[in-house]
């Protein structure tokens, strides 16, 4: 009995072991399940915020034969032209978005333009604990140090926030953000945005730190017209050296899907920043370059991995759909060669030469569907230059799509210099350009100056003429008085004999 007691006991011991066992499996299989079902049910959220999204209007492709723009997930997206500001293509570009990250490019750029490479940024208390622990950040720790072109770096290519706060602070002297918000937002504005307000350098969340694409673009436009800034962002690896200030260094990997190298690679890839936050999503600024044309791209409120497909989509659409066009080597619908109207004579400079040409590096983008007669223009003498006369406007259906300076051109051997076209060209509303008060000005003192020399080259040649009919007259007078004496010679000479 004994031993069958005991039996018992081990049975049920056993048996409550494996109770146990059975509800915490039954526990964690209930927590997978709710966890698989929790992640399921994120992905179809955001499947269906796509879907949604990808039905909203594109705003270019309602431009008469304009290039159709591909359907994008992103609920903002814009794609320009980096030199000219020529825009390609656009979705919501002025609707508010939250930024997330991609706002370092602000704040890379200010940095780049106040500071040396070789300043160094001193991290202190509030940079490193006012930054959340699960943001991103490279561990930086208080009274460490770094170089402003590390700081770089790690804004750039880890998207450090604590060293966003540590560059705001070196460079405004306060660990107040609003201070250099404050400059952010100036700088924001002299860059042409139009929507924006920047209330930290990281854009980490704040109900008040929004901006759009179109201003993203702008502020794109300086970026990535900074070599240095640029390279840093294709940047493979972050390697930091130990230092005294930093006594472990620092190695961190580039999780930039679209350069060279990783999963979303773009050959044709300038420069990048990424960013995400929840209410955020997914956005990507970028630049590119093919056969001499640079294009940004802006995608925000995407849902990764699409943020590298769609801008990936848009830049293959720029470039397959836009060319570059020269404006003094194809525009025709002014003319003054068969006129000689405001060239300049031998007689007076040496040779003859036009006084106005177009700017031969200048050029608008134009889509492909069109030709360039299709395009409107519009001139504005207020150049705000000294050494240009005016400024011509081009566009296509109230699209801007590049300028045209007018420059003055008495010291160069040729260009191209325009007015009206004779008869048959002014069907097409003939615009008369050169009507500079300052050229006219001009033509009329060398008029008057060409005035005063012929007259007084008609002074001086009538006083020749007349001091030399003075000179026959006294002659003459000479002449006869000698006849007259040579006559009464004669006369005595007779009475003698």
């Amino acid at each position: 009995m004994s031993g069958f007691r005991k039996y018992r006991e081990n049975k049920s011991v056993i048996h409550n072991k494996v109770s146990i066992i059975l509800a915490v499996m039954s526990a964690c299989a209930s927590l997978l399940s709710a966890g698989s079902f929790t992640v399921h049910a994120s992905s179809v959220e955001a499947q269906q915020r796509l879907e949604v999204q990808r039905a909203l209007e594109i705003q270019s492709n309602q431009v008469p034969n304009w290039p159709v723009g591909p359907v994008v997930g992103a609920e903002s997206a814009i794609l320009i032209d980096a030199e000219t500001g020529t825009l390609l293509y656009a979705k919501n570009i002025h609707q508010k978005q939250y930024p997330a990250s991609t706002t370092k490019i602000l704040t890379a750029l200010i940095a780049s333009e106040q500071c040396q490479m070789d300043e160094i940024v001193t991290f202190s208390h509030d940079a490193v604990f006012d930054t959340p622990r699960d943001s991103s950040h490279i561990a930086m720790d208080v009274g460490q140090e770094l170089t402003m072109e590390q700081s770089l770096n790690a804004i750039l290519i880890c998207s450090a926030n604590e060293v966003c706060y540590a560059v705001a602070e070196h460079i405004s002297g306060t660990t107040d953000w609003s201070v250099f918000a404050g400059m952010m937002n100036a700088r924001a504005e002299e860059l042409g945005c139009l929507n924006s307000h920047f209330a930290n350098p990281n854009g980490l969340p704040d109900e008040n730190h929004y901006t759009t694409a179109y201003d993203l673009a702008m502020i794109g436009r300086s970026f990535f017209a900074n070599e240095m800034l640029c390279k840093i962002t294709l940047t493979r690896r972050m390697e930091f050296p130990v230092t005294d200030k930093l006594p472990l260094g620092k190695l961190e990997n580039n999780r930039m899907q679209i350069i060279p190298g990783n999963q979303y690679a773009y050959k044709y890839l300038v420069g990048c920043k990424t960013g995400y936050t929840d209410d955020a999503r997914s956005s990507l600024v970028s630049c590119a370059e093919k056969n001499g044309m640079k294009l940004i791209c802006v995608v925000l409120h995407d849902e990764a991995p699409y943020q590298y497909e769609d801008t990936i989509a848009l830049f293959e659409y720029g470039f397959s759909n836009f060319e570059k066009v020269n404006v003094s080597q194809t525009e025709t619908k002014y003319n003054i060669d068969n006129t000689g109207l405001f060239y300049s004579g031998n007689d007076i400079f040496g040779s003859s030469q036009p006084i106005l040409s177009l700017n031969r590096d200048d050029y608008i983008i134009l889509p492909k569907t069109i030709s360039f007669q299709d395009t409107e223009s519009a001139i504005s003498y207020e150049s705000g230059n000294e050494n240009q006369a005016a400024v011509i406007t081009y566009s296509y259906h109230g699209v801007d799509i590049g300028t045209v300076k007018v420059d003055f051109n008495v010291n160069k051997e040729e260009g191209y210099v325009f007015d009206v076209l004779p008869e048959e060209e002014e069907k097409e509303e003939p615009v008369i350009f050169v009507n500079v008060a300052a050229i006219l000005i001009g033509v009329s003192a060398l008029a008057v100056i060409l005035f005063i020399v012929l007259l007084a080259r008609v002074i001086l040649r009538n006083y020749s003429i007349q001091g030399r009919s003075r000179r026959r007259r006294r002659r003459r007078q000479q002449r006869a008085r000698r006849r007259r004496r040579a006559g009464r010679r004669g006369r005595d000479h007779l009475d003698f004999f």
